[in-house]
């Protein structure tokens, strides 16, 4: 007998990629929607949000403010910029989580797993050890602890310390 899983939430996922003319990591002036759009920082050349559909509890995205798809599009200082925002989004999941390891990188094209090939992204993904479980191998659906909201306000006041 087939057993049915019902995941609602997983709509917003499956149909987001209608919404056209829209880039996720190109900020608007309006900063009142940064906790709807998860946005944690925003600095001069760089933004770093959660991840709206997360691997797991604190994944998050940090990209150029600049709308380039390659390594080689990205100024010095962009790149310079970029991976010291990584650093210090590191270092904040660090002291906020506590995770065990990290996988941190950059998926680019779409064959390699890009969701957003035309704004280069990081991926910062916190790790504990037996974080991964059978639901995400039998069910295609990801088990995340915490909701996102709650994660968004514990790491929000290290991020303004940038």
């Amino acid at each position: 007998m087939m057993k049915v899983l019902w995941a609602p939430w997983r709509t917003e996922y499956v149909t987001s990629g209608s919404k056209k003319g829209h880039c996720i990591f190109c900020p608007d002036g309006d900063r009142s929607q940064d906790e709807k759009r998860l946005i944690l920082f925003l600095g001069d050349r760089t933004i770093v949000l959660m991840n709206r559909f997360p691997y797991i509890n604190g994944h998050l995205l940090i990209a150029p403010l600049r709308h380039v798809s390659s390594l080689d599009a990205l100024l010095p200082e962009e790149k310079l910029e970029l991976i010291t925002t990584v650093e210090k989004s590191i270092g904040v999941l660090e002291e906020v989580m506590i995770p065990g390891g990290f996988n941190v990188g950059l998926n680019l094209g779409k064959v390699a797993g890009a969701g957003v090939e035309e704004h280069i992204h990081f991926h910062v993904v916190p790790r504990w050890s037996g974080d991964t479980n059978y639901m995400s191998v039998f069910a295609e659906v990801r088990v995340i602890p915490e909701h996102i909201q709650a994660t968004y306000r514990k790491l929000l006041p290290f991020f303004k310390k940038f």
